[in-house]
């Protein structure tokens, strides 16, 4: 008998914020990065999202930038031992419809996996965490001393993400038309497209558009959106305000 899977996204879909920015805060915290980098290259978008001015993924762009160009140099092990401070702190900070769902998964036998675009050596402890069968994560490439390179193997696209879920369909022998994903963004389009039970988690607007355009999803696509201490399950029509 074939596998069912669950393929989950983690930044916005289970966790409630990003990763990478809880990682990128810590980092400050321990004088890794100099705050001044904060206040001059990062702040000025912050604030634009945080009135609701600005959107939320020019505010992650901006800070991918800082933080890639940041981590160059630096040790490996150092930033392994802050990510896993940082998972220490935040890792239970989870929408709980997500958190519930992965362990039904679980309780059903079903496989688990993460496909996330943060950095691989915090998504690594996430699916430490959750016990998930297995991951993949943006790679941050070292030199012989392992040291950061300032270069990546990103994953937070939606073509990385579709070849990323292609290798765990063969290597476990998934059967896709009784499987599920789980995303929030349109990085996580094509991981909805390839199984028989998609679920878009609090998706933005640009995703949201997406489903609607594309006459697989709009009809098969579960949204579901948690505030506060209610979960909303709705469908790809649902009025835009």
């Amino acid at each position: 008998m074939r596998n069912v899977a669950a393929f989950f996204d983690i930044d916005g879909t289970l966790f409630r914020n990003s990763l990478m920015i809880q990682h990128f805060k810590k980092l400050i915290k321990y004088e890794v990065i100099d705050p001044v980098i904060w206040y001059n290259k990062i702040k000025p978008t912050y604030e634009e999202w945080e009135k609701r001015f600005g959107d939320f993924e020019h505010y992650l762009e901006t800070l991918a930038k800082v933080y890639i160009e940041e981590l160059k140099g630096v040790n490996k092990p150092y930033i392994e031992f802050i990510a896993s401070q940082v998972i220490n702190v935040n890792g239970d900070m989870v929408y709980k419809y997500s958190r519930d769902r992965i362990e039904w998964h679980k309780n059903q036998g079903h496989k688990v996996f993460f496909i996330s675009g943060s950095p691989d050596f915090l998504v690594s402890k996430m699916a430490e965490k959750y016990g998930v069968t297995e991951y993949r994560g943006t790679t941050y490439l070292v030199d012989e001393n392992e040291n950061f390179t300032g270069q990546i193997i990103r994953m937070w696209d939606s073509e990385n993400k579709q070849k990323t879920l292609d290798e765990f369909v063969k290597k476990y022998d998934v059967d896709l038309i009784n499987s599920y994903a789980y995303g929030d963004t349109v990085g996580d389009l094509s991981m909805l497209k390839m199984v028989g039970n998609p679920i878009a988690i609090n998706p933005n607007k640009e995703f949201l558009i997406s489903i609607r355009n594309d006459e697989y999803l709009s009809n098969r696509v579960v949204i579901i959106v948690e505030r506060k201490d209610v979960i909303y399950k709705l469908r790809a029509n649902v009025e835009i305000l």
